[in-house]
């Protein structure tokens, strides 16, 4: 790997090392993390295992916090136990917010209607616990404005995570209260409706974070994604909006720490 030539402080909101292809060698991807700046991360559930996993993670990393909640390609399975078991994972010290939540109409995993009633179920959820949300949408921007819209999220806040819609469409979830944050997929060359998007965002709205395994963003895209890489996010961020890659980096944790803060300290390794 290329050592960074500009020391930074990053913070990546969305991550996976809960996922197999991190599980069993998370040391190494926490070492490479450090060497590029990365140093807090959100590790994300999206089902009964991931969950777990996530948990167990956030208490035995100090880089590590933990958003549990179900994906909307597992809302199938979302059912009384599971929601019983979320809401007592939900006030673990180590959990920050809730996710990822939301609609995926481009894998038909789950029927669109189970979808939007798991989604709104964990809103309410997070209402009642005043915890901030992680949102996933994908090919479902209108179904998933209005829900929020509906649900008040403003009222205890979220991000749009990986955002990919438009200026346009970053203006009006900017108008729920929400955050965006952007992948790797904001270095992609063709991207220029996530690139408009970004220039839209005010900074102290926007965050950052790599989706490992997911959206390598360039010079790895082809490669398997890691936290470290968001690294590369903040460059292309800082290049795209004419800001310093230092400036990008703080705000982007600012806003992350202060969205995702943790509630009582616990003991870690």
């Amino acid at each position: 790997m290329v050592s960074p030539v500009i020391p930074l402080k990053i913070y990546d909101s969305h991550t996976h090392l809960n996922d197999d292809c991190f599980y069993h060698d998370v040391p190494a991807y926490l070492a490479r993390a450090r060497h590029y700046g990365v140093v807090t991360m959100n590790m994300v559930g999206s089902n009964q295992v991931l969950n777990e996993r996530a948990l167990q993670l956030a208490h035995q990393y100090s880089e590590l916090r933990a958003i549990v909640g179900w994906h909307p390609e597992d809302a199938k399975d979302y059912d009384q136990k599971a929601q019983t078991t979320l809401r007592a994972q939900l006030v673990d010290s180590c959990v920050v917010g809730i996710g990822e939540i939301g609609l995926d109409y481009h894998w038909d995993t789950s029927p669109h209607a189970v979808q939007q009633r798991v989604f709104e179920e964990q809103l309410a959820l997070a209402r009642e616990l005043q915890l901030p949300v992680s949102i996933h949408c994908r090919e479902a921007l209108a179904d998933t404005y209005q829900i929020l819209k509906a649900n008040h999220v403003g009222d205890f806040g979220g991000v749009m995570h990986s955002f990919a819609g438009d200026a346009e469409w970053a203006r009006k979830f900017l108008a729920l209260g929400m955050h965006l944050s952007y992948s790797g997929v904001v270095s992609f060359h063709r991207a220029t409706a996530v690139h408009e998007a970004a220039k839209v965002t005010p900074l102290d709205r926007m965050m950052v974070e790599t989706d490992a395994p997911y959206l390598t963003p360039i010079p790895y895209r082809g490669k398997q994604n890691e936290p470290g890489f968001t690294y590369y996010t903040v460059l292309a961020l800082s290049e795209l909006l004419d800001e310093s890659p230092q400036t990008i980096a703080q705000v982007s944790y600012q806003n992350a720490d202060r969205l995702f803060k943790e509630r009582v300290p616990h003991e870690k390794n």
